[in-house]
């Protein structure tokens, strides 16, 4: 059965789609861009304090799923521009410690509300 995760937790949706969609054991979660969801902007700062936000972003979507950071199979990775990647990873190998996920990174032409990050992430759990 197809569930809607929506929480107030992580920004909402800027358009026509969930923050995540949960279905036969997993969350596929909507592209996380820095925006806090307690003001609705992109946050202050560069490439770090936007991935800091991304990341806590999705970790309040898997939070109001019932899922973990090591719940976490895929994710692709969206940037402005691939001079972003070193620290970008740097911060990625801090939110998942182990047992990474899978993972593709592009430069795209550009992002939402001019943000420099968004990553694409996909959770999975073992049936019960």
């Amino acid at each position: 059965m197809k569930r809607i995760i929506s929480t107030p937790n992580a920004p909402a949706a800027i358009g026509p789609y969930s923050q995540a969609i949960e279905i036969n054991n997993t969350l596929y979660l909507s592209g996380q861009i820095p925006v806090d969801p307690n003001t609705g902007s992109i946050v202050e700062g560069g490439i770090i304090e936007q991935t800091q936000q991304v990341f806590k972003n999705i970790k309040a979507i898997l939070d109001a799923a019932g899922y973990t950071v090591n719940d976490v199979v895929k994710s692709t990775v969206y940037l402005a521009d691939m001079q972003y990647f070193a620290e970008v990873n740097s911060l990625y190998k801090m939110f998942y410690t182990s047992d990474f996920p899978a993972r593709s990174a592009f430069a795209v032409k550009g992002l939402p509300l001019g943000a420099l990050v968004e990553i694409e992430t996909i959770a999975a759990k073992e049936p019960a």
